[in-house]
């Protein structure tokens, strides 16, 4: 075993893996960039090193300020975690002439399931089932457009390196196949630098299904079964579980076999997931499932294997690259109970998933459920900021129980007790998917959550209950409540002072005015604002919901849900009276990356007006109603969330 090691990642995942070495007495070392100086993974290292500005390709992506520092730092091995450089065989082959040790696979095996369209050639040579499609090298929009047709409509254009959705468009209509194809390309070119696709048949009902597999370098491939990834937006995964619902033995057998299969079509030895595409629309038979693609690194997901399993596959991983064979052969890997994970992102899902930023100034998760096992994976604390550069993921809450029920429930009362305020997060919608009677009762596939976005999105109005206890703590009433001297919790009270207090709060265009008075030991307060009936309600605050107050705003926890009011600041209100104007703001922070109408155009309601990439994806930012533009944003300009992208004539035409 190595005595140190570097870890060429941060976040949820430095943290995961040095965790892992921390038990195994292995010491390790962390990069980060200038933004990641006061990290989470760089506290928990034994030791850290600066590697560069805040943009990962200042930093994270310079492979060799990675190597030096491993170098500097007598580190023997370098764990590269998942993203960034983790599937990158010119780093492998840097770290390997360094002298040091990848812990991951040969640059050689990265580089033959590097390329979907080259991986899938390989793969249905080795026998193992490939969905029909277009993998060649022609990548004129004539040969792909003429095998779109083919291929038969709707079909899916998939950027050729990389992942995650990126460089992902589904064509319905050939008339639409030339402006999909030309999104698509610019988005894997930003992502992966490479704006090569391939074209494939989209299946109506389909499942997304991978297995877990693993080898060494004796010849020894496993896998340690299968995890179902189907419930995905925007072509990302949002929860993950293991087993896969619905799974028959014919079928686990078929695909753990064909997934072994393709491990040592290429002798694997390391961590590695096989995808499948299943199609699910007659059960999920053995003749029904088709090879995507393989990820040579860590899984996001792959604590709910560890779960199922009780096998640290980071361990693993280490061992493997030691050098040592396999800790266990296949029959001795046992599978046991349901495990489910969510996605804690910084995202507004109401707003179609739109990443958000801020700073997470009350951060608090659950340390146990009910029923089952509870783990937290997260590479942040309350205070850090959640930033435009990196994947704004901020924690991943896995369960394990006995059954897929029991763990589905777990999962929903591990985010009920989930508390984060600083910036926007999906944990709301987590909850609502979770408990949704397709998800619930396993009938699911990767359009489940795009069919019923709007339900599963929606923002239920806070109670009158919510609103008190917001403006209770704005007050400064957080403390129990002497029943003979009520006042006495109110910040600033005193004697000679009216027994009333009037706080305002804002809730989006809404502005929302509390008078509380004492009641009885408690407090009365009256709400009213622009169309709100005025009404009274009794509240106490160490009765009413969980409440987090920070700068300027206050968010209350009911259930799942988090509603946060902003507080009134007169000096805002003024500024935005005297800036007046009718301009279109950024959603989220990113990159103008095309602009597609001038100063002086005359646009419709629904148009697309620009780009603006955003973690790497591109999203189309259209004109809210009919106007003329009087200002636009460069193409190439660095936003930040709320800055200006378009400027309307005041008076809009149509």
């Amino acid at each position: 075993m190595f005595s140190k090691i570097l870890i060429a990642n941060r976040g949820e995942i430095a943290c995961r893996v040095i965790r892992t070495a921390r038990r195994l007495g292995v010491a390790t070392v962390a990069v980060h960039s200038d933004a990641d100086a006061g990290a989470l993974h760089v506290a928990m290292a034994d030791e850290a090193v600066a590697i560069g500005p805040a943009p990962a390709a200042d930093s994270y992506l310079v492979g060799e300020r990675i190597v030096e520092a491993a170098l500097k730092t007598g580190a023997e091995a370098i764990h590269p975690g998942y993203g960034f450089l983790s599937e990158n065989p010119d780093f492998v082959a840097a770290v390997e002439a360094a002298g040091l040790v990848f812990v991951g696979p040969s640059a050689k095996a990265i580089r033959a399931m590097g390329l979907k369209d080259a991986a899938k050639r390989l793969m249905e040579k080795a026998g193992v089932p490939v969905v029909p499609g277009y993998h060649g090298e022609a990548q004129e929009l004539v040969v792909l457009a003429t095998k779109a047709r083919e291929i038969g409509y709707p079909v899916l254009i998939k950027a050729r390196a990389g992942g995650g959705g990126k460089g992902m468009r589904r064509v319905d209509d050939p008339d639409a196949f030339a402006e999909a194809l030309a999104g698509a390309r610019r988005e894997a070119k930003a992502a992966f630098g490479d704006e090569r696709v391939l074209v494939e048949k989209f299946v109506d009902k389909p499942r997304h299904i991978e297995v877990q597999v693993f080898g060494d370098t004796h010849g020894n491939a496993v896998h340690l079964f299968e995890r179902d990834c189907s419930a995905q937006r925007r072509h990302q995964k949002v929860i993950e579980e293991a087993p896969a619902p619905g799974m028959t033995a014919k079928m686990r057998a078929a695909m753990t076999e064909a997934a072994v299969k393709a491990a040592r079509a290429i002798d694997y030895a390391g961590a590695g997931t096989i995808e499948f595409i299943v199609d699910a629309s007659d059960g999920l038979r053995p003749d029904r499932f088709w090879f995507m693609e393989m990820n040579t690194r860590l899984q996001v997901e792959h604590p709910v294997s560890e779960m199922v399993t009780g096998i640290d596959l980071v361990e693993w991983q280490l061992r493997v690259a030691a050098g040592e064979p396999l800790p266990l052969t296949q029959d001795a890997i046992a599978l046991t109970g349901h495990a489910v994970e969510a996605r804690v992102y910084a995202e507004d899902a109401a707003r179609g998933f739109l990443p958000a930023t801020g700073t997470l100034h009350h951060l608090r998760f659950p340390d146990t459920v009910a029923e089952g096992t509870l783990r937290v994976e997260t590479g942040v604390r309350a205070g850090d900021v959640v930033s435009p550069y990196y994947d704004p993921m901020i924690a991943k809450l896995v369960v394990h129980a006995a059954d897929r029920t029991t763990a589905l429930s777990a999962l929903g009362d591990a985010l009920a007790a989930t508390e984060i305020a600083g910036s926007t997060v999906n944990t709301a919608f987590l909850a609502a998917l979770a408990r949704d009677p397709d998800f619930a009762g396993g009938n699911l596939d990767t359009g489940l959550i795009e069919r019923k976005q709007a339900e599963l999105t929606a923002l239920p109005a806070p109670a009158a209950s919510a609103i008190a206890a917001a403006a209770l703590a704005v007050a400064g009433a957080d403390r129990p409540v002497d029943p003979a001297e009520p006042w006495s919790a109110i910040a600033g009270y005193a004697h000679f002072h009216p027994l009333s207090h009037t706080t305002t709060l804002h809730r989006g265009e809404t502005a929302i005015e509390a008078r509380i008075a004492a009641d009885n030991g408690a407090f009365a307060v009256t709400l009213s604002g622009d169309g709100m009936p005025a009404r009274t309600v009794r509240a106490a605050p160490e009765t009413g919901p969980r409440v987090a107050r920070w700068p300027g705003h206050v968010t209350v926890f009911t259930g799942t849900a988090q509603h946060s009011f902003r507080l009134h600041d007169p000096l805002e209100a003024a500024e935005e009276a005297a800036a007046g104007g009718d301009s279109l703001r950024a959603p989220m922070p990113g990159l103008v990356k095309l602009v597609r109408v001038a100063a002086g155009e005359t646009v419709r309601k629904g148009q697309a007006l620009l780009v603006l990439e955003a973690m790497k994806m591109e999203h189309t930012i259209a004109a809210p109603h009919d106007g003329q533009v009087a200002e636009i944003a460069a193409e190439g300009a660095q936003v930040t969330d709320g800055t200006v992208l378009v400027r309307f004539e005041e008076a809009a035409t149509g």
